[in-house]
């Protein structure tokens, strides 16, 4: 080992605390960059590794009753390599021990031949027997949030028949892989459930005998989608169907792909900005360690060491700190990976799951973070090894004495020995208290970048389901029917109000931008459903026009007053101009919305709805249940307390566990500045404090001088932080945006209260580690030394 390498040692030991602060922050920033890309790439791998092995369908569409012998002319569409024709209905189920309605939907299968698309993986029990009535495989999300097992019996309302239904298999399918209803923010297993039934006694059921109403198709490699979804659109349009789509827009896929999506944005912002932090303090400590070691940089090019090599110690000994981060943070990262891609197994309904680790990943992030590192620390390098040795053995030119603005204004009188000579110091060395500043109001705005998620969060939750959506239930019914049934709907027990709506099915077109959704029709001052916007004022619907969400709108490229085109993919499917009326704010799925009366207009039927809000009575809601339970026009029944819960238990299972992980990183960051700031304040100011003490200052004084600057310096910061934090979150909610999850821009008091009294926190222990130092003093020593 040379000279210069066991110096280097010895450097780093006089600084540990300042070191493994260094490497924390650092390990921080590899963590959560080596955390996210093995989530992602394993979630990923796991995907593609499901999808291929149970045959996921690459095209979707639905129709209203078709014959069998379709499908061999959706085969012959060029690109096209397989169809699965099948029958889908939605039934409401009575489950023992759920008081409310839960909803299910049946798919047929054929046990006889299987399924050669979205094949079944079952976890436990066998498929559905063809002479067994009742016989159902039922999705393992439901079974468990049921306690349901082989053998379980529920019932479920048939087409208007009620049946019990007996479960015979638990299982997963690739086309379900997040279980939720169209419309809903997140899936509810306790009241959404799929069940997989033999297809001759659901057609029994649904009188659909040698026919079919969902078509699922796998593409050839290098088939055009495009092509083959406007030539199954055609086929089916004479059957009712209601438009094809791609792997890309089938709702449980969407909503994986939008969370890798996120995956891959957290992959890089929260370690930038950790890196960024390291890169900052590494230059701060290294240049003061540079300036404390001038005599012995002479001395080494005195006795023949040349710039290079003076450099390459340096550089060696940020590489030092880059590896141990590394290593650090590369096993928590990759333990936390294998953690979240678990979780990630669970929540999404894996049949298994593959952790992958990639070591370039690691390689990766050393070369990521040792740039950093290097980046920040050149300039300090590059001056060491500039330094002529006469020029080194001289200590540096003291700091400007001048007196000070509160001097200048005649304030000195008002202000104590100490406050005076903190404030002298604050600001003969400007640059250095601002680089102090910065680095405190860093880990301020890191605490508020890894917090406020629950602040946007709690903000969606009040305007999702209070401010805009205020019905209790929301009925949809199995088909459009008379506006009638809006007062036979009035009449059931414990409703108080309904409000009536009818959806339609479209696909909206601006230019080349097409989105497929609902256009929901709604009365013109609704009360129950509430179209709000962004400064939260309702907003009236007009006698005629559409009002998008913002984000339907962005992604038309359309504004206000614009035309849109809307194919009907329903009844006639007559295709419509219409003018946006309005913007309006959502932040889940994309939206748009009609009064009831111009929607009907549109369709040129008379008053049809689709289904019905309702505000219902608390003491007579059981008795409401049962009456929807085992009515056979009811297709699905949405309540809205048992969404909230839902709600509330999914991101208290996953959200809160990453908001975890940012909070416990930003709080290790938030300490490792403070405490370099401190320790880098004692080792500057340590031949001042000591000629203080020699002279009859006590340790009291002396501490209150150094302490009382770090708090004028955390105090200053933090108001910048609170600016820098705010920023960050701007960033990360433009980063996370997506088509189906949205959050608004919300820091609340809390988020700022909780990231100051981290910082009050870090800068009290920071702050009793120095007092303790500086009890320790060699005042001997440190008089001896020059400066």
């Amino acid at each position: 080992m040379s000279s210069l390498d066991k110096k280097m040692l010895r450097d780093l030991w006089h600084m540990k605390g300042q070191a493994l602060a260094i490497c924390l922050v650092m390990a921080c920033g590899i963590a959560t960059f080596v955390m996210s890309f093995c989530t992602q790439a394993s979630l990923q791998l796991t995907l593609d590794t499901y999808y291929d092995r149970y045959r996921f369908a690459d095209v979707f569409t639905q129709v209203k009753r078709a014959p069998q012998s379709l499908a061999a002319r959706i085969e012959e569409i060029p690109g096209v390599a397989h169809v699965q024709t099948r029958i889908m209905a939605a039934v409401t189920l009575d489950v023992p021990g759920l008081t409310e309605p839960a909803m299910g939907r049946l798919i047929s299968v054929r046990p006889e031949t299987g399924l050669s698309l979205n094949d079944l993986h079952l976890r436990s029990g066998r498929f559905p027997e063809p002479d067994r009535a009742g016989e159902v495989v039922v999705h393992e999300a439901f079974a468990l949030s049921h306690g349901l097992a082989p053998g379980s019996t529920l019932s479920a309302v048939l087409n208007g028949r009620k049946q019990v239904l007996t479960i015979v298999g638990i299982g997963l399918s690739p086309e379900y892989v997040y279980t939720i209803r169209e419309g809903e923010l997140l899936p509810d297993d306790r009241r959404f459930g799929v069940f997989w039934m033999g297809y001759d006694e659901l057609a029994a059921a649904f009188d659909m005998q040698g026919a079919f109403n969902s078509v699922t198709a796998r593409l050839m490699p290098g088939a055009v989608e495009e092509e083959v979804l406007m030539r199954l659109d055609r086929l089916t349009e004479a059957y009712g169907g209601i438009g094809a789509h791609g792997r890309a827009d089938q709702l449980s896929h969407k909503f994986v792909a939008n969370e890798l999506t996120q995956l891959k944005s957290m992959a890089i912002l929260p370690p930038a900005i950790f890196l960024s932090v390291t890169a900052f303090l590494l230059n701060v400590v290294l240049s003061r360690l540079i300036s404390i070691q001038r005599e012995q940089i002479a001395a080494l090019r005195a006795f023949g060491y040349s710039g290079w090599e003076i450099s390459g110690h340096y550089v060696k000994m940020v590489l030092v700190l880059v590896v141990v981060g590394a290593v650090l943070g590369s096993a928590a990262g990759i333990a936390l990976g294998y953690d979240m891609t678990r979780l990630y197994s669970q929540f999404f309904r894996f049949p298994v799951f593959f952790f992958r680790f990639d070591p370039s990943m690691v390689i990766l992030a050393l070369v990521l973070s040792s740039g950093a590192a290097l980046l920040g620390t050149w300039g300090a390098i590059r001056h060491a090894s500039r330094l002529p040795p006469a020029e080194a053995m001289r200590p540096e030119p003291p700091g400007q004495f001048r007196p000070t603005v509160a001097e200048r204004l005649g304030l000195q009188r008002f202000l104590t020995v100490g406050v005076r000579m903190i404030l002298r110091q604050l600001e003969r060395r400007p640059f250095r208290s601002l680089i102090t500043i910065v680095g405190i109001a860093m880990a301020v705005a890191i605490l508020i970048l890894g917090n406020f998620v629950i602040d946007s969060v709690d903000y969606v939750i009040d305007f999702q389901f209070f401010l805009s959506q205020r019905q209790d239930m929301m009925v949809t019914f199995v088909e459009p029917t008379s506006g009638r049934v809006l007062h036979d709907v009035e009449h059931l027990p414990g409703v108080i109000y309904a409000e009536a709506y009818r959806a339609v099915p479209v696909r909206l077109r601006a230019g080349h931008h097409v989105r497929k959704l609902a256009i929901l029709g709604l009365e013109p001052r609704p009360l129950l459903f509430r179209l709000v916007d962004a400064e939260e004022e309702e907003i009236p619907l007009p006698a005629e026009g559409v009002i998008l969400s913002a984000k339907l709108a962005e992604v038309l490229h359309v504004k206000v007053g614009d035309s849109v085109s809307a194919e009907i993919l329903e009844g006639e499917r007559p295709v419509r101009e219409v003018v946006v009326a309005g913007l309006v704010t959502d932040f889940t799925t994309l939206g748009a919305y009609m009064s009831l009366a111009a929607l009907n207009r549109l369709m040129r039927e008379d008053v049809t709805l689709s289904g019905v809000f309702v505000s219902a009575d608390p003491k007579h809601i059981d008795e409401l249940y049962r009456e929807l339970k085992n009515t056979p026009k009811v297709a699905a029944v949405n309540i809205k307390k048992a969404a909230l819960e839902s709600f509330k238990k999914t991101l208290d299972e996953h959200l809160l566990r990453m908001v975890m992980f940012n909070v416990i990183f930003a709080s290790i960051i938030a300490f490792g500045v403070v405490y370099n700031s401190a320790r880098i304040s004692l080792s500057e100011r340590s031949r001042e404090l000591a000629t203080l003490r020699v002279i009859g200052f006590t340790r009291g004084e002396i501490s209150s001088i150094l302490l009382g600057e770090l708090a004028i310096l955390t105090l200053a910061a933090l108001p910048v932080g609170m600016v820098i934090g705010y920023g960050l979150a701007a960033l990360a909610i433009w980063a996370l945006e997506t088509e189906t999850q949205r959050f608004p821009l919300i820091v609340g008091s809390n988020t700022y209260a909780f990231a100051v009294l981290v910082i009050v926190i870090a800068s009290l222990i920071s702050g009793l580690i120095v007092r303790r130092r500086l009890d320790r003093l060699d005042l001997v020593s440190v008089l001896k030394a020059r400066e």
